[in-house]
């Protein structure tokens, strides 16, 4: 079944941003910004996480959670461990919400039109993963671009 995948698609993304994130040799790189980079690493970090956690954690699993969207890209010099922590509780927090989907679930409308227009939420969800993916790329190519 696709949530399956999906699972095991955010938990290998998931993973490589932690290890992104412990790749920056001094923590405070993780805040830096340079010419070539609107985002430091940290705030892509910080978005990744508010973006899973509130399009799966609170939208289909009903965790509570409440975006605060400003905050992922005004917040600066968190510690590399509570960053850390934010993306083990998320990748927990995808693993309990995808794993209680049904088939039935994935064909379901998406609750909210992100886009504008109608979606199944399988379509988003695969949206979700290529956007996991997309930032993270992000984030390699600001450590790479720092560490220089």
């Amino acid at each position: 079944m696709l949530t399956k995948t999906l699972i095991k698609i955010f938990n290998r993304d998931l993973n490589k941003l932690k290890i992104e994130i412990t790749s920056y040799k001094n923590e405070e790189d993780l805040w830096l910004l340079s010419e070539e980079i609107s985002n430091t690493a940290g705030n892509l970090c910080l978005h990744i996480v508010g973006n899973l956690n509130h399009f799966i954690g609170a939208t289909l699993g009903t965790t509570g959670y409440v975006r605060q969207r400003e905050q992922e890209f005004s917040l600066k010099n968190v510690l590399r461990t509570e960053l850390l922590q934010q993306i083990d509780d998320t990748i927990q927090m995808v693993e309990s919400v995808l794993g209680n989907l049904s088939a039935e679930d994935l064909e379901k409308r998406y609750p909210i039109d992100v886009f504008k227009a109608p979606m199944t939420t399988e379509y988003f969800l695969v949206h979700l993963t290529t956007h996991l993916s997309y930032h993270l790329g992000q984030i390699n190519y600001h450590r790479r671009l720092i560490a220089s």
